[in-house]
């Protein structure tokens, strides 16, 4: 086994190898008869796709998918908690801080006290920031369908759900 095969197989791409790996490896593989790379390496890849085709499609709207997430959490509450926002995308506090001066600064929420707990702050979305979280969901739904075209309809839901149910096992 080489040393490129080695890493592909193991389920890990080092840095400095992902930029040069072909896109084509994994059906190179399947056609040959090696064995499939593992899941790691499928779900990375795949998920690395998938972030380049989300964020072409947000580019537009002058969001990046971190921003676009935020805006999609504030947007099914009236109001929600900074930590609250924090604590669903996954990220700490001083990300999430940084994150909503720079979505404030650029008109897209709205920052104040808790009127219950003065220690907390409120984020809501403004008329401009339900827009671009509007916008950002059809051009998401719409890269989301490019991104499972290779798929018919059928393998695109059972992939979904059966990475839904890998998530509701974790």
């Amino acid at each position: 086994m080489t040393d490129d095969q080695s890493y592909h197989y193991h389920g890990f791409v080092s840095p400095d190898r992902e930029a040069t790996q072909p896109k084509h490896q994994v059906s190179q593989h399947q056609a040959s008869g090696q064995p499939s790379p593992r899941l790691g390496y499928l779900l990375k890849h795949a998920h690395l796709r998938f972030i380049e085709v989300t964020r072409d499609a947000l580019a537009p709207l002058g969001v990046d998918s971190r921003q676009w997430a935020a805006l999609l959490c504030l947007g099914d509450q009236e109001q929600r908690a900074q930590a609250e926002v924090a604590h669903l995308l996954g990220v700490d506090r001083t990300t999430m801080v940084a994150l909503v001066d720079d979505l404030e600064a650029r008109g897209l929420v709205r920052r104040r006290p808790h009127r219950d707990d003065r220690r907390k702050n409120v984020v809501e979305l403004t008329a401009a920031g339900r827009d671009i979280a509007r916008r950002g969901a059809r051009r998401i739904d719409d890269a989301e369908r490019r991104f499972l075209a290779p798929l018919d309809e059928r393998e695109a839901q059972q992939l979904k759900g059966a990475l839904a149910s890998l998530l509701e096992t974790g």
